[in-house]
């Protein structure tokens, strides 16, 4: 078995309450005011888009990866508001062991704690399992990151331990990142059911 993954594919995944694109080059303009106003929104991240040339460099980057077939980045579209809210992406995908991993998201400071994430990794994660036919989806973030672990476990994913001084951060020094997974027995077996009532 290996993922059913075509990486020229231009997938949408969408619900009533978001939109999940492929993101293109073009995506500056939508993108650029979050690199401008909210410079602290990559503070975790290895990999900062503050700026325009870093905004720039980020989807540059990230293009670059989807063309080789290791990564494939969203931007996401926040149908209550009518505006884009951010961005994520499957990466480190490898077909042959039917893993991915989801992560590099970030949204803007008005779409955190609206509900936007749930349906996102929702989306995201049904797309995965069911389409996809993975196996594993591995997320990984920032140990001192307390919101976003608390948002990864909140969806179910399962703590598995940490990678001491894994990383290095866009600001100097080094990271440990925490490692936390849903496999896809569990998401069959009650994770899909629990985050689904948590969209409403």
């Amino acid at each position: 078995m290996t993922l059913n993954f075509d990486p020229k594919a231009e997938y949408l995944l969408e619900d009533d309450r978001v939109s999940l694109r492929p993101l293109k080059e073009t995506d500056l303009q939508f993108l650029l005011p979050f690199a401008l106003n909210e410079p602290d929104t990559w503070k975790y991240s290895h990999m900062s888009a503050r700026g325009e040339d870093g905004m720039r460099k980020y989807i540059g980057d990230a293009m670059i990866a989807k063309a080789t077939g290791k990564e494939y980045p969203f931007i996401v579209f926040d149908k209550q508001t009518q505006s884009y809210a951010g961005s994520t992406r499957f990466y480190d995908i490898v077909p042959a062991y039917q893993t991915v991993q989801l992560g590099y998201t970030w949204y803007g400071e008005k779409y955190r704690g609206t509900g936007l994430n749930k349906h996102c990794k929702f989306l995201l994660l049904q797309f995965a399992f069911e389409t996809l036919q993975a196996e594993r989806v591995e997320f990984r973030a920032d140990a001192r990151n307390e919101r976003s672990i608390a948002a990864m476990k909140s969806i179910g994913c399962i703590p598995e331990g940490i990678l001491r001084s894994s990383m290095p951060l866009c600001d100097g020094g080094r990271r440990d990142s925490i490692i936390l997974s849903i496999l896809k027995h569990e998401w069959e077996n009650g994770v899909k059911d629990n985050l689904e009532k948590k969209l409403f």
